[in-house]
């Protein structure tokens, strides 16, 4: 399973609670660039780059897939060059309690 395929699974792991008064965007800067737009408890997934992202996470394929499953630790990531962020870091933090990582592992 890519990095691509993960993301496009994240809407169904989305925490409906955590993001019902939530209006973001996430772009992911990888191989083959998406983004995740958030939408009171909804969430869909899109290829391509969306210019005014809440938050940019730019990292390498691998790097990203074993974040987004709960395996690499995103503040270490941060600290150790692994993960450059742009834009809301307060959202980049709460990607994980946005999402159960434990479906889309």
């Amino acid at each position: 399973m890519t990095v691509n395929d993960i993301i496009k699974l994240m809407p169904s792991a989305l925490n409906t609670v955590a993001t019902a008064d939530m209006k973001s965007s996430i772009q992911f800067d990888i191989t083959n660039p998406m983004y995740l737009l958030i939408d009171h408890g909804k969430c869909s997934a899109h290829e391509g780059v969306l210019d005014t992202a809440d938050v940019v996470l730019t990292m390498a394929d691998e790097d990203l897939k074993a974040l987004l499953k709960g395996e690499l630790n995103g503040a270490m990531a941060f600290m150790s060059g692994k993960l450059k962020l742009k834009g809301d870091m307060m959202l980049a933090q709460r990607i994980p309690t946005l999402f159960d990582a434990s479906k889309i592992a």
